[in-house]
């Protein structure tokens, strides 16, 4: 059966992978000459699937080991360490016995979460309550991160959320380990702009001037063009250019929102068919039925002063002086200081993101939602 190539569910093949020719070249020279890397973008623009990208580079898979550790769902060193040691082993083990024993003979003090199947191959099994030392076990991981038997890549998506922890050294103790642990060098990858900016740009913060920091910006449209008009027409298929035009303009470059509207398009367009501007609008309703539900939940469990300034942020699209009085007025809001905590609350659960010196909604699918509900 024919792959539809407008893949939106993470990295499958190179051929499925658009561009990013000068970020692959530059992130992978950067890191085989022993720089450490911030990679920031806003969520949904490939950062991820470029990573894996790099990391599949010839340069890359010949001579080191690699890893991906998404960070999005931790809140303290603890879930860091348990997400770090599952990583590394999910990525060891298919390597063979002699591999993964090293790392798992590294963690003397997890020994009792790991077990093993009748053919003798372990599985991480490590719940929290198992994690009694959360700074031994992360000190024997980096232990074996430094005496591995190949130089480590170790990408951690999602960095800015150990701003979040319990633990308030939790940065230093980190810039610590990663500065002095020369067998490995780290991407570190995060999705809001000002919290990454703060780790990496401020003085008073332990990763001050520690990495190389890489912006990484949407795909030109005229390469998201080409790629899309060829794998059409590799399928018997035509695509008008408009329709790029169109989505490149609605989703302000987002790659998961063309690759997710392309998809459909794709597998409503029949061979020999043209896919036209005409189409676009049922193929983003059809999307947004299917979480429909879950946008409205999600808005009714909003306390209502999130809820009437997220509105108001979506009314204006990027949404500038939010905090001012005339932003209240011009949406019947209470006060600019009832804005400001409504802002905190909608930012901490990832309803908004703010981009330099204006706010949005974060997930664009859900702000056409709010559009044509008239909230």
């Amino acid at each position: 059966m024919q792959r539809n190539p407008f893949v939106t569910n993470g990295y499958v093949a190179p051929q499925y992978f658009c561009d990013r020719e000068v970020e692959t070249e530059d992130i992978t020279s950067l890191l085989l000459n022993g720089n450490n890397i911030a990679l920031i973008s806003p969520r949904r623009y490939g950062k991820t699937d470029l990573i894996r990208h790099c990391f599949l580079q010839s340069a890359v898979t010949e001579h080191y080991y690699t890893f991906i550790v998404d960070i999005y769902s931790t809140r303290s060193l603890s879930d860091l360490v348990n997400k770090l040691g599952k990583s590394i082993l999910d990525v060891l083990k298919p390597r063979g016995r002699k591999v993964w024993e090293g790392f798992v003979n590294a963690l003397s003090s997890l020994q009792s979460g790991i077990s093993y199947d009748m053919s003798g191959t372990p599985s991480w099994n490590i719940s929290l309550g198992d994690i009694t030392n959360p700074l031994i076990s992360l000190d024997e991981i980096f232990h074996y991160l430094q005496h591995a038997d190949r130089p480590c890549l170790i990408a951690i998506d999602e960095f800015q959320q150990i701003g979040k922890y319990l633990e308030d050294t939790i940065e230093a103790t980190l810039r610590t380990y990663v500065q002095y642990c020369s067998n490995a060098r780290f991407i570190f990858s995060g999705s809001q702009r000002h919290l990454m900016g703060s780790i990496f740009t401020s003085p008073s913060r332990p990763f001050y001037q520690s990495v190389t920091i890489v912006n990484l910006q949407p795909i030109p449209k005229d390469k998201y063009t080409a790629f899309a008009i060829r794998h059409f027409r590799e399928n018997g298929k035509d695509l008008l250019p408009e329709v790029v035009d169109v989505l490149y303009t609605r989703f302000r470059g987002g790659t998961f929102y063309l690759q997710k509207v392309m998809n459909i398009l794709y597998s409503r367009t029949p061979v020999g068919g043209t896919c036209e501007p005409k189409m676009i609008d049922d193929c983003i309703d059809y999307i947004i039925n299917f979480t429909a539900d879950t946008y409205s939940e999600l808005l009714y469990q909003l306390p209502d002063k999130q809820k009437q300034v997220l509105i108001a942020i979506n009314r204006e699209g990027q949404a500038r002086n939010v905090t001012s009085g005339a932003f209240s007025k011009r949406h019947g809001l209470v006060s600019p200081s009832s804005v400001r905590s409504a802002l905190a609350g909608l930012l901490d659960r990832d309803f908004i993101t703010k981009e330099r010196d204006y706010y949005q909604v974060y997930d664009l699918f859900f702000s056409i939602w709010l559009e044509r509900e008239e909230y």
